[in-house]
């Protein structure tokens, strides 16, 4: 089946209530591929509210991104399977045994694993203070090809760093990425952001979008100019 560019736009469900994200959901079903539900969500609604989502027939991109003892990862992780989430996130920060643990964990209902390489709020300053010196991109690069080997779905990395991690990990590897920013928009909390057509044009194979849409005065107009510049760019 053909992946349009509908399919490939995520919908980050980044709101304090349940209802909230109901609403959501209700205006963009159909305009939009998948919902992401980040941890402040899950928090506040919590597996209940997965269910929901999934049983009205809409995807939804879990991003708790675990990180813990393999053991401790892989029993989430199932546990969001269960749920019906399409993709799951972990720390590739966790090692290529939790992520391991993590892919073998999944039940045989379609979830996929992807691992966090860098958060996009990050920078080589930030990245340093937490001990990890040198350039963004070569720690980027060095995280998904960990994952790539542990068998790992994909991986989460800014629109800056696509290109390099489809270099480093070939045609079929999955590329989500948030920071994702219309031409005009604020970059708000970004530290590494993009349009929707460089981080096409770069590699992503998916885009996560928040406040542009969710803010937006018009949600549904709002994603519709997103996947038109999406196409121009696939």
């Amino acid at each position: 089946m053909t992946t349009t560019a509908r399919d490939r736009l995520i919908v980050a469900l980044d709101v304090a209530t349940a209802d909230e994200a109901r609403a959501l959901v209700d205006s963009l079903s159909g305009a939009v591929g998948m919902f992401k539900v980040g941890s402040r969500l899950f928090t506040a609604a919590g597996p209940q509210l997965v269910r929901e989502i999934v049983g009205r027939g809409e995807k939804v991109f879990l991003d708790l991104k675990y990180h813990d003892i393999p053991n401790t990862v892989a029993e989430a992780v199932g546990e969001a399977g269960l749920l019906g989430a399409s993709l799951i996130t972990v720390h590739a920060l966790g090692g290529k045994a939790m992520i391991e643990a993590a892919v073998g964990a999944l039940p045989a209902v379609g979830s996929r694993v992807l691992a966090v390489t860098v958060l996009t709020s990050h920078d080589e300053k930030s990245l340093g203070d937490i001990g990890l010196p040198g350039a963004v991109t070569e720690t980027v690069q060095r995280l998904a090809r960990l994952a790539r080997e542990a068998r790992a779905d994909g991986v989460v990395a800014s629109p800056l760093e696509a290109g390099l991690v489809r270099d480093a990990c070939g045609p079929d590897f999955l590329i989500v990425t948030p920071g994702i920013r219309p031409s005009g928009a604020r970059a708000d909390d970004q530290a590494r952001a993009a349009t929707p057509a460089a981080a096409i044009k770069a590699g992503a194979t998916h885009l996560v979008v928040g406040r542009p849409i969710a803010q937006a005065a018009d949600p549904v107009a709002a994603a519709a100019a997103i996947v038109r510049e999406m196409e121009s760019a696939l």
